[in-house]
């Protein structure tokens, strides 16, 4: 009984040690956001793969979500399979939250993974103290490009799954089930609340600083050659896809 207690104590510990080293990591990573020089090719490399790279999976991922979204409440909601119905529900879903959690968790896994995978690498094959040596902050070259890269790539990303996802719901609402297309879409505008793409956004802004902070913590402070390599990109992977379902519920809470 005693180990038990003495095993939830020490798992109790590490993880509000960790939550604590990660919170300053983004303060730091924040505040070397505003300190000069800043490494602009750094950030347009990590926007470009962030944003432009990760936009065939995010987009091929809503646009099936909208798609079963609409087939499904047209099959779920027998005596409200109409137009208004079921646009207003795929828009509705879309844009709260399918977009922003989907999104979140394709770019957590193709960019997360890599990000950690990348740092982690250059840890354990000593690159970020040769960083150091050369008079480059570690912290501001690598970690502050990426979390502003992710800030305003993966709302960027999220604005457009939201349209990709909204479409492929059209496609199959005017093309499978035979609804009007000119009243899908005028019941589509009408339906649109700009509360509802804030708050997705919202979600995006989070969700974009949990993918950067927690891959870059793991990446960083990784060690063990390839095998801590291989260690923290599942951790921070696996953090990070947790972190955004469960704040996900808490930013929808804010709204209601």
């Amino acid at each position: 009984m005693i180990k038990i207690f003495n095993l939830i104590g020490k798992l109790s510990l590490s993880t509000f040690e960790n939550l604590g080293k990660i919170t300053l990591f983004f303060f730091m990573s924040f505040f070397w956001l505003f300190k000069k020089p800043f490494y602009f090719k750094q950030f347009l490399s990590q926007f470009l793969d962030i944003a432009f790279y990760s936009l065939p999976v995010v987009g091929l991922t809503t646009f099936f979500s909208g798609m079963v979204l609409a087939l499904q409440t047209f099959s779920g909601f027998d005596n409200f399979n109409d137009e208004g119905t079921i646009s207003k529900i795929v828009l509705t879903s879309i844009l709260r939250e399918l977009g922003p959690v989907l999104a979140g968790l394709m770019v957590c896994g193709r960019v997360g993974a890599k990000m950690a995978a990348e740092i982690a690498t250059m840890r354990v094959s000593n690159q970020i103290d040769a960083l150091e040596t050369l008079s480059t902050r570690p912290m501001q070259f690598l970690i502050s490009t990426r979390l502003l890269a992710s800030i305003i790539a993966v709302p960027f990303l999220v604005l457009v799954g939201n349209i990709i996802g909204v479409f492929g719901g059209f496609i199959v609402a005017t093309f499978k089930l035979d609804l009007n297309p000119i009243l899908y879409m005028i019941s589509t505008i009408d339906n649109f609340n700009s509360i509802d793409l804030i708050q997705g956004l919202i979600k995006a802004l989070v969700f974009g600083i949990i993918i950067s902070i927690i891959s870059c913590y793991f990446g960083f402070n990784a060690s063990g050659g390839a095998e801590g390599v291989g260690r923290a990109t599942t951790i921070s992977v696996v953090t990070a896809s947790t972190l955004i379902l469960t704040s996900t519920y808490f930013i929808t809470a804010l709204f209601i």
